[in-house]
């Protein structure tokens, strides 16, 4: 098969590869219907994240299911399926208290920019549709299977009630993702913090109320000052930056939350100024798996629209035009077919 392989920063090439096989009897190999590329993929792009020997690239997928293990009953071969991209058997004890993506039995997908993709865990992992859904519905189903899932997460560590008000720190696929999130849970008031005109214009039609478009101390004052001083009831932190966690922290109330759902470079928090905000911070990597069948739903039944954050779309092989597009933020995120 062909499939994308990061060899240095700035270095991804489209190369054939050994075809993946069922190596234990949890597995399941699926054929690719479509994938894309994440905004973590940048960080090694850009450098900001050790490489170490060449390596496949992708996480996120909807495909077909073409071979199982003898112990997967939960799909069979020709089922359509969505899947988180941290595996999980959905039986240990994390997972059953609602955390999957910290399965005591996890593994991180790492190799879906490709034909044909492995999927450990597949019995607790794979969600198969009820038939296959048109091809419409396919770059819908793919957000689900990270950025959407990671946006309604944000959504959720942060406590999003219904008649809230919310901020969204990060324009990117999850921030817009947490858009939708923020109004699916009920919020009165959507806050989006962006600089740039599309994808602000997208923030609104997923229901953004505002646009601040100021950042650090003045993105905060702005904040405050949309909310009579105080401070949001929750805040969505979906970039990972210093900044953006500063941000996220000082534009909660006293007693609300920070969901933060970047993943954290150079990211620290100072112990006597959270414990004097009174703000609850909660993140770490989406459980994705707990939420699917109920995403699936949204989008299958045209609720949510999340598809919409592919504003690219490529051929599988052109995939290293894709992270150029992003890197370069001429894209928001690019969708590829194989």
């Amino acid at each position: 098969m062909r499939g994308a392989v990061i060899h240095a920063p700035g270095d991804v090439r489209f190369e054939t590869l050994d075809d993946p096989k069922i190596l234990h009897p949890t597995d399941a190999v699926i054929r690719t219907a479509v994938t894309c590329v994440c905004g973590s993929d940048l960080w090694p792009w850009r450098g900001l994240e050790p490489i170490g020997d060449a390596h496949p690239m992708g996480h996120e997928y909807v495909g077909f299911v073409e071979e199982v293990g003898s112990e997967v009953t939960a799909v069979k071969p020709g089922q359509f399926v969505v899947g988180s991209f941290a595996t999980s058997d959905n039986t240990c004890a994390n997972c059953r208290n609602g955390f999957p993506s910290n399965c005591l039995h996890r593994e991180f997908m790492s190799t879906c920019q490709a034909e044909y993709v492995r999927i450990p865990n597949a019995q607790g992992t794979l969600v198969a549709t009820d038939e296959v859904p048109d091809e419409e519905l396919w770059p819908g189903l793919l957000a689900v299977s990270d950025v959407m899932g990671t946006g309604w997460w944000a959504a959720d560590a942060a406590e999003v009630r219904p008649g809230s008000t919310a901020v969204v720190v990060g324009d990117g696929a999850v921030g817009l993702c947490a858009v939708i999130a923020a109004k699916e849970r009920g919020a009165e008031r959507i806050i989006a913090m962006s600089r740039h005109a599309s994808r602000q214009k997208l923030a609104r039609e997923f229901g953004a109320t505002d646009i601040v478009t100021e950042r650090g101390a003045e993105g905060i004052a702005r904040i405050k000052d949309l909310t009579g001083g105080i401070g949001a009831d929750s805040v969505l932190e979906c970039v990972g930056t210093a900044q953006a966690m500063r941000q996220a922290l000082h534009s909660a109330r006293p007693g609300g939350s920070v969901g933060f759902v970047g993943v954290p470079h150079d990211v620290s928090v100072d112990g006597p100024e959270l414990f004097f905000s009174h703000v609850g911070l909660r993140g770490g990597p989406a459980p994705v798996r707990r939420y699917l069948p109920d995403l699936v739903e949204r989008v299958v039944t045209g609720r949510i629209d999340p598809g919409k954050v592919f504003d690219l779309t490529l051929p599988l092989d052109q995939v290293a035009e894709g992270y150029r597009a992003m890197d370069e933020r001429r894209a928001i995120k690019a969708l590829l077919r194989p």
